[in-house]
């Protein structure tokens, strides 16, 4: 391994652009090779880093050797074929959420790469300054034992895209695997359980109606709530509104345990903490969670900066991922899970889309 990390870059999109910038101003590490059949995302990365030898598939940019590191960033459904590639290969990648867009594709890529591959999943919101500091505060015990954690995410549409492949389940694995996949993360690492059941309640009612592609209409739901049971007894909702874009904080997190509740709000980076018997409503502890560490913004509030900060000392460190296959897995599981009990109505326990998934993984 070089002194500073060479990385390669498989998708110049929007999100790839994103890493570039973020790697641009990390220390120790160069953007060597850039990857994208679209030569308009190509030329555009080009422009950051002249430098970098440019391929319009990635089999020749892992042939061309001469790497320390890959990111992946090209569309969900591009996922699984190019990770069984690139696993092949031994190297470190960080691969943008979700790790595919099916739960039998993360199963593909899961059973291909074995136990020790180091693969990191792009779950950068774990990273949020306001989101990190209720994460660390629930893990201390602030609040004691977790029974509920609620996530509000009130946003814009899906943005566009080359191609628009996001507009359709087929090449996302619909909106609650897509987008919020980072939030059932999330459910999942505040609480430390398993989750077993869900039940959701979704629609496309406003968002994306008047575009067609090839004929077709987009069929990516734009608002749902989702409810998700964990083994430990705790529960999670998520509400979910994408044109909601006219409002204060895209992001408003809640957690309550036995002893009070914690909130996260973003991007105002607000973190309240409320304990019972000592607290009132309307009288809580209030601070603004800033991290010094961050070097760029970008467009997750500087989270994305760090989840590259600790993935290059992972790299260099010859540790294992924060956010791997198994928490990439669970993550589009629960999404997956959703995803059907919005489209037959009912609850879905998520071992039923673990072991289908299992079984198409076989089929193959």
């Amino acid at each position: 391994m070089s002194e500073t990390l060479r990385y390669g870059i498989i998708g110049t999109g929007m999100m790839g652009v994103e890493h570039i910038n973020n790697l641009l101003v990390l220390d120790g590490v160069e953007v060597v090779a850039i990857c994208d059949p679209d030569t308009g995302s190509l030329d555009t990365a080009g422009t950051l880093v002249p430098s970098a030898a440019c391929f319009d598939d990635h089999h020749s940019l892992l042939d061309a050797g001469g790497l320390d590191a890959l990111v992946v960033a090209t569309p969900n459904m591009t996922h699984a074929d190019l990770l069984l590639d690139v696993v092949d290969t031994g190297l470190p990648v960080l691969v943008e959420k979700p790790l595919c867009a099916t739960v039998a594709d993360c199963h593909r890529v899961i059973e291909a790469a074995g136990p020790d591959a180091m693969v990191w999943v792009g779950l950068e919101y774990r990273y949020m300054p306001a989101i990190a500091g209720l994460v660390e505060s629930v893990a201390a015990g602030t609040v004691g034992p977790i029974r509920m954690v609620a996530i509000r995410e009130h946003r814009f549409p899906f943005l566009e895209k080359v191609g628009d492949w996001n507009r359709f389940n087929s090449n996302t694995g619909g909106t609650l695997v897509e987008k919020c996949c980072h939030f059932f993360d999330l459910m999942s690492l505040i609480t430390g359980a398993v989750p077993v059941r869900v039940m959701a309640s979704g629609a496309q009612d406003v968002n994306h109606l008047d575009e067609k592609y090839d004929g077709q209409v987009p069929d990516i739901i734009d608002n749902a709530y989702v409810i998700v049971d964990f083994d430990t007894g705790a529960r999670g909702m998520l509400d979910l509104c994408m044109f909601a874009e006219a409002t204060r904080n895209q992001e408003e997190i809640s957690v309550v345990g036995d002893l009070g509740k914690v909130e996260a709000l973003v991007p105002e980076s607000v973190l309240r903490t409320g304990i019972r018997g000592q607290d009132q409503i309307g009288d809580v502890h209030e601070v603004h969670v800033q991290n010094p560490d961050i070097g760029y913004q970008g467009h997750h509030h500087g989270s994305s900066y760090i989840e590259h900060t600790r993935f290059r000392d992972a790299v260099l460190a010859g540790t294992g991922p924060e956010s791997g296959l198994n928490e990439g897995l669970w993550s589009v599981a629960v999404g997956e899970a959703a995803q059907l009990s919005i489209q037959e109505s009912r609850f879905v326990d998520v071992d039923e889309v673990m072991m289908s998934g299992r079984a198409e993984t076989r089929n193959v």
